[in-house]
């Protein structure tokens, strides 16, 4: 039967969490219809995250339980509950509560003005200054890699059309990052400034290492322009070592070098050596990102599902 919401909620190693997500949630929504649903993708926790929404299920039939079979990462995990929400809006939203339940009937009202998309700006994030740096650096080097703009204020936090949730599913790279994957489907888009919250418990999960592969990733997945700056690179090279051929055969035949340095020739060759294991490893990067997508292998694995309706 279609809902009128539907609220994905992505969750790892969250056990502790569960029970005041889902509270805060229906505290919320209800203002808004009480034809709604919850659902929860638990990522492979290593904790009982599994068995507190297993719990939650039991007691209450609007909150759906998905199980992966294994930890697949938070966008893939994302589409797992996007591809079972029926929900005429969806919201995607973190399970820490630092996407703030109350701020879901904001997102909902600025919708019903006739956009698709309703985007939560973060005012001001409420994470750690190594979490920040690194999130400006990546959106600043992705926006000039892919020569789109940014806006790093701005994550999963949302509600949408399903029409947009249907555009984006049709999307099926194995590489997936949902923000930008709502940017390129297009449809009228805003955002509505809203306070992040604190983290419920514990720390993020995502440290500097998985920040740093969902980048590079991600810029591979969605930018060639590393191929392009490349080839500028290359001719570059050759300008510069043309020109510098040029300067010592003229001062070869003027008579001021009478045997050609050892220094130079060492350093050109271990500039050129690097440049050229440089540029091989990217082109592997890009392969290897070609390979996985010609295996063609599931997004994600579902073990188990709770209170889903035929």
């Amino acid at each position: 039967m279609p809902k009128h919401l539907s609220i994905v909620s992505p969750v790892y190693n969250a056990e502790n969490i569960m029970l005041e997500l889902v509270k805060q949630i229906e505290a919320n929504v209800k203002s808004i219809t009480s034809n709604y649903e919850i659902i929860l993708v638990n990522d492979g926790s290593k904790d009982r995250s599994w068995q507190k929404i297993q719990e939650l299920c039991a007691n209450n039939k609007k909150v759906i339980g998905i199980n992966l079979s294994r930890n697949f990462g938070q966008h893939n995990t994302i589409t797992a509950g996007l591809e079972h929400a029926r929900g005429e809006w969806v919201v995607v939203m973190d399970c820490d509560l630092q996407d703030r339940p109350e701020e879901i009937p904001v997102l909902y009202n600025k919708a019903t003005e006739g956009y698709d998309v309703v985007l939560a700006q973060r005012v001001r994030r409420n994470d750690s200054w190594l979490k920040r740096s690194g999130s400006k650096l990546f959106y600043k080097l992705f926006a000039y890699l892919t020569d789109i703009p940014q806006d790093e204020s701005v994550a999963n936090f949302g509600i949408y059309n399903g029409k947009v949730i249907a555009a984006v599913l049709k999307m099926r790279e194995q590489t997936r990052m949902f923000p930008t994957m709502v940017k390129w489907v297009g449809f009228k888009k805003t955002s509505v400034p809203v306070t992040h919250g604190s983290r419920f418990e514990g720390e993020s999960t995502y440290n500097f290492r998985n920040l740093f592969k969902l980048a590079i990733d991600t810029i591979l997945t969605y930018s060639d322009k590393p191929l392009r700056l490349i080839i500028r690179i290359g001719f570059a090279i050759a300008a510069i070592s043309f020109l510098f051929a040029l300067w010592i055969l003229l001062r070869y035949l003027t008579g001021h070098i009478v045997v050609l340095g050892y220094a130079s020739l060492m350093i050109s060759i271990w500039f050129l050596a690097g440049i050229m294991i440089m540029i091989l490893g990217l082109l592997g990067l890009y392969m290897g990102k070609m390979f996985d997508g010609i295996k063609n292998r599931p997004i994600y694995l579902v073990d188990e599902i709770v209170n889903e309706e035929g």
